[in-house]
């Protein structure tokens, strides 16, 4: 069969915020799958925050995608073609050969995940995903959430944040806080999510907008954000409080490093704790996670909301527009 391949090339590191003309769109004919592989038509691409730090060529968790070569990340699509026992044409598969519309893979770098009428393909790259599985570890493993504890979660809107925040509420706690960057993001928290209080980032400093959200303290900081709501945060923590940390995308378009927070001396009076976390390093927890927030989902307790850009051209531009916060829930490309 021939195959071909459209696929998005990072061809210039951006300083500061992404553009555009950091990719272009490349066209290529794709070798045949050999002995062990599979080719993929990809029904939906992810584009994730972590992918901001993979445009720097310096060295981290992920390694950084090369000039005038392919960049990936998380998409599920359809096997067209198949020289592997185990996954058959026709399967579903999670992969990480996204920023494309066809890929040729080992098959073991594939996982094949069920078709069911109840759960949609994009599920497998947000709530059913590394962005639900991360918020589950996060909140249960790396903040040890108890009943009754006050949680507060940064960058509530979006596909991590959100899915933290409604697990605290499904699990017992005592109070969950948001903060969003819009008034309609706020809305959202309260009245679809069931968030007890919420806030925008925007409306004043972040550390008077969470004492009058939290007025009896937090126990637990799930942050996505970093920056000034971190500092706010452990401002506001109660003594013995955990803070587990995802992310910071306050500051991954900054072109120059930016300070910390001024008032950790409160570690020490506080008995606070601060972890920061991988998902991949707890495969585990895999069963838990599917059972427990897999069962949420499908009975509808779990409420998820994705924002969805149409047509592979548009990757950069929806990349762009999560870092700048434009999304609600997952932000999805659909190739479909």
């Amino acid at each position: 069969m021939s195959i071909t391949c459209r696929a998005f090339h990072l061809v210039s590191r951006p300083e500061g915020e992404p553009t555009e003309d950091n990719f272009r769109l490349v066209t290529s004919s794709l070798s045949d799958p050999g002995s062990g592989e599979i080719a993929v038509r990809n029904l939906a691409i992810s584009v994730d925050p972590y992918m901001r730090g993979r445009m720097r060529d310096v060295p981290s968790y992920a390694p950084p995608w090369q000039l005038d070569r392919p960049v990936d990340g998380g998409a599920v699509g359809e096997v067209i073609a198949s020289v592997d026992s185990d996954i058959p044409v026709g399967a579903l598969v999670l992969h990480n050969r996204g920023w494309r519309d066809v890929a040729v893979l080992p098959a073991e770098q594939a996982t094949r995940v069920p078709r069911r009428g109840d759960v949609p393909p994009t599920a497998y790259l947000g709530v059913l995903g590394m962005p639900g599985r991360t918020a589950y570890v996060g909140l249960m493993r790396i903040a040890r959430f108890k009943p009754r504890d006050r949680v507060f979660v940064s960058g509530a809107a979006g596909a991590v944040g959100s899915v933290a925040g409604q697990i605290a509420k499904l699990s017992g706690a005592g109070q969950v806080i948001g903060s969003a960057g819009s008034a309609a993001k706020v809305d959202h928290l309260l009245t679809d999510l069931g968030f007890d209080a919420a806030f925008d980032y925007h409306d004043g400093p972040a550390a008077d907008l969470l004492e009058k959200a939290a007025p009896d303290g937090v126990d637990v900081f799930f942050d996505n954000v970093g920056g000034e709501q971190l500092e706010a945060a452990i401002g506001r923590m109660n003594r013995n409080g955990r803070i587990a940390i995802c992310g910071a995308i306050s500051g991954y378009n900054k072109a120059e490093p930016q300070p910390g927070p001024s008032n950790l001396p409160l570690f020490i009076g506080k008995r606070l704790t601060m972890t920061g976390f991988l998902v991949g390093d707890h495969p585990d927890i895999a069963e838990e996670f599917e059972k427990t927030v897999g069962d949420w989902y499908t009975s509808g307790r779990l409420v998820v909301r994705e924002t969805v850009v149409h047509g592979l051209e548009n990757t950069p531009a929806a990349f762009i527009g999560m870092l700048r916060g434009e999304n609600i829930g997952k932000m999805i490309i659909r190739l479909d």
